[in-house]
């Protein structure tokens, strides 16, 4: 370790536990949790002396300030350390890992290059997840730490989170997928850690809607208890509306959605599914107008009007009649024509001008959880000439957004002091190297603990920190600001749950190691379009013994030999495909390939996806295995579409099968060049091409054969010589 590196007591005890077990680290923001990181790669290298270290975190600049920070404290090793980053090509992180020791990389990375078997997990004694919270579904976090625990010799890891959540079934579940023996935890207020936590000051700052707001906020909720109330009457719902919110409506939606898809489909159930569709969308109107502002309010509501006019969804455009609904709107404009701001932005000013006013080199997040509310925000800053930027994420969809190196420049200037604040929304929150600020600001309390606790620790990490949450009196935000901190609270008593009744894995390295050595006999190749890298179905083909080839496929998803190719499709998607017309382009495709299947996973009932006529889906189907003779496949799951692709795969590349030819990009000979071209020939194939050349001796003989010299092949018949004449002869129409 660097010698100016002093390891804090609580340090040290969190270091004693990690040598020994695999352990999550919980410890509030600024208190050191890369430190320990790094002294757990010294100890482990210490004791295995040729292995390697991988720290993965969420994003590219948090796995870049992770590079630093290490290369820092691990002075002997900083030649060792490399970041391995999506612009990277695979080979070269393939050298990259045969040359250090230590590899920083975002998890997605790190998982294609395991897939690919371009490297060796085998090799780490040290796996560290960063933002061991993400670890939960399908995340990249929960492949890698399973493919490890399976492949490792010398088995160590280190998960770290300022908060893992509250609820103990989420925390069991990260726990479990990081194979996690032990918990060390820490909060504020630990014997052993509150003389290095510095004062945090947090105030509540309360606004009321101002008389002209409460107008808009009535019509809203007048058309929302209507909704509620006729789909009650449909008895799907029972009393009060007010015993509903979001979650219990989504999940009355869901529940009978899955009636439907066991095969009710009365009017009851769909004009109920409509009505709390309406109901949904006023929820969040009113959501944006007691937390947000009055332009928000507008441009949802418009956008809904606008989307009345072109969607076929009744929903929609029972609402935008309503009379309620064009009152609120009416109202709303109103108030935006006569400058009428949400009082949050106003109190938002009077703090900030007040903050600023003795010391202009002040420090300030603004955390908002909309883009629209941000760049209002900025117009309101502009006004009191507050210097700001407004941090977002990348683009998605139609929405602007900012690139990574972007961002950068933005944290890089808020750092240098060239502006005041900092108006972020969530990406602000975690995964980037942000710098300790004055005070953070909530435009609104979020009900979620994992990001309260990583907004607040924005400040507060080597001096005195200050927090002010603004909320709107008898709104959502005051049950919101209650839910974080009760969930808050409720995540250390889970914690402590958890943890005592933890009990070290029994490990039998022996039988893994003779697992992964046997996994590397297999020879079944499936080459895997980049696009489907997430998807549950490649994770289950390595676990079914298949070599994975990542590569770029022009068409289809899987090609599992020269003839085979499959289209991989769930239903919904396959559905969609039907409506937006890419189905039948997708399978002109295929018929590149001899032999192109459609694999359509899932057990939903097919018929009940989209308004669509059954009928229309047979046709499709009907089309696709008759007209253009692509036979369809159904499996039920991830792990079904991964055992029948293996094997159909290991039955094409049986070396006993004559007609089995797996082409590679570059043919190693002049002679396997001829016959490819050859046996791209309908008809031919891989077994009669070589024929056609001894017979003919050359690509231009046989091009120029007769219909009655290609008869005198052997296998060639004059139906087969018939078909190719015509071909060869056949004028090219586009």
């Amino acid at each position: 370790m660097n010698p100016d590196f002093k390891p804090r007591l609580y340090q040290e005890i969190i270091l004693q536990t990690a040598a020994k077990r695999n352990t999550m680290v919980v410890l509030p923001t600024g208190l050191g949790k890369t430190a320990i990181a790094a002294m757990l790669i010294s100890h482990r290298f210490s004791n295995y002396p040729n292995s390697k270290a991988v720290f993965l975190a969420p994003t590219k600049p948090l796995a870049q300030q992770h590079e630093k920070t290490l290369k820092k404290l691990l002075p002997d090793f900083a030649e060792s350390v490399t970041l391995f980053t999506g612009s990277v090509k695979p080979e070269k992180r393939q050298e990259l890992w045969d040359a250090n020791r230590i590899i920083i990389s975002t998890p997605q990375g790190m998982e294609n290059d395991v897939i690919s078997r371009k490297i060796k997990l085998g090799e780490v004694s040290l796996l560290i997840f960063d933002e061991a919270h993400r670890a939960t579904g399908e995340y990249a976090y929960v492949f890698l730490a399973k493919k490890y625990a399976e492949v490792s010799k010398h088995e160590r890891i280190l998960a770290l989170t300022a908060s893992p959540g509250s609820d103990e079934e989420k925390i069991t579940e990260v726990c479990n997928n990081l194979k996690i023996e032990e918990i060390e935890f820490r909060d504020k207020d630990s014997a052993d850690v509150k003389d290095y936590v510095q004062v945090m000051n947090m105030r509540y700052v309360k606004v009321i809607l101002t008389e002209e707001m409460k107008r808009v906020k009535v019509f809203l909720e007048r058309c929302y208890d209507s909704k509620l109330s006729d789909a009650t009457k449909l008895s799907y719902l029972q009393g009060d509306s007010s015993n509903y919110n979001k979650t219990t409506l989504l999940k009355i939606v869901g529940g009978l959605q899955g009636k439907i898809a066991s095969g009710e489909k009365d009017y009851e159930i769909l004009k109920t599914i409509s009505l709390l569709a309406e109901a949904l969308k006023i929820q969040h109107a009113l959501e944006l107008l007691e937390t947000q502002d009055v332009g928000s309010v507008i441009k949802y509501l418009e956008g809904l009007k606008k989307q009345a006019r072109t969607s076929k969804v009744k929903a929609v455009k029972n609402l935008v009649q309503d009379l309620n609904f064009r009152s609120a709107l009416i109202v709303a404009k109103k108030l935006e024509e006569e400058n009428i701001n949400h009082p949050k932005l106003d109190k938002l000013k009077e703090i900030v001008y007040e903050e600023t006013v003795d010391d202009k080199n002040k420090k300030i997040i603004i955390f908002t959880q909309y883009r629209d509310t941000a760049s209002k925000i900025k117009q309101v800053l502009e006004s009191i000439n507050i210097t700001s930027e407004i941090f977002v994420g990348q683009a998605k969809k139609k929405d602007t957004g900012l690139s990574q190196k972007q961002q950068k420049e933005i944290i890089e200037r808020f750092e240098r002091n060239k502006f005041t604040c900092l108006i972020a929304t969530s990406v602000g929150e975690e995964g980037l190297d942000i710098p300790e600020v004055d005070l953070v600001i909530f435009y609104e309390p979020i009900p979620s603990a994992i990001r309260t606790v990583q907004r607040r620790g924005r400040t507060g990490r080597q001096k005195e920190g200050k927090v002010i949450t603004l909320i709107t009196k008898d709104s959502r935000d005051e049950g919101y600001r209650w839910s974080a901190y009760h969930k808050e609270k409720r995540m250390y008593r889970v914690l402590k749950k958890i943890k005592g009744r933890m009990q070290p894995a029994k490990k039998e390295t022996k039988t893994l190691d003779e697992l992964y050595e046997a996994k590397e006999e297999s020879d079944i190749v499936v080459k895997v379009d980049y696009r489907e890298k997430g998807s549950q179905v490649l994770r289950e083909l390595l676990e079914q013994n298949v070599n994975i080839d990542l590569t770029n496929l022009q068409v289809g998803d899987y090609l599992l030999s020269k003839d085979v190719v499959i289209e991989f499709k769930t239903i919904r998607d396959f559905v969609d495909s039907i409506l937006d017309g890419r189905l039948l382009n997708q399978a002109r495709e295929l018929k590149q390939y001899s032999k192109p299947l459609i694999v359509i996973e899932g057990t939903d009932d097919m018929y009940s996806q989209r308004r669509i006529h059954p009928n229309a889906i047979r046709g499709m189907i009907a089309a696709l295995t008759i007209s253009l003779k692509i036979p369809v496949f159904q499996t039920k799951n991830a792990r079904d579409t991964a055992g029948l692709i293996r094997v159909i795969a290991k039955r094409e590349q049986d070396p006993n099968n004559k007609d089995f030819q797996m082409h590679s990009a570059k043919p190693m000979s002049d002679s396997e060049i001829q016959e490819y071209i050859i046996s791209a020939i309908p008809g031919v194939g891989a077994r009669l091409a070589p024929l056609l050349l001894k017979h003919f001796g050359s690509i231009k003989n046989i091009i120029n054969a007769t219909e009655k010299e290609l008869k005198e092949v052997e296998l060639i018949g004059p139906i087969k010589a018939k078909r190719i004449k015509e071909l060869i002869d056949k004028k090219y129409e586009e």
